[in-house]
């Protein structure tokens, strides 16, 4: 089942259809990032864009020291 998950930025809504499990992280997340109940200008997308893709670099580079360590 999939649940719509709606954000103003630029004056504009956007919707999105997600999967509902997935739609209780995304909205927590969304609402760390995003004035979720306002308008968002792009400057705050492109601040959480660049905020997640480092959070996901953090991870990946952990993820990379675990997999060297267990190939010992």
């Amino acid at each position: 089942m999939s649940k719509k998950i709606g954000l103003h930025i630029g004056g504009r809504r956007f919707d999105v259809d997600v999967e509902e499990k997935f739609a209780l992280f995304l909205e927590k997340e969304m609402a760390d990032d995003f004035n979720i109940d306002g308008n968002n200008d792009l400057k705050i997308l492109l601040q959480a864009y660049v905020r997640k893709n480092h959070e996901l670099y953090l991870q990946n580079k952990k993820i990379d020291e675990i997999l060297k360590k267990l190939e010992k």
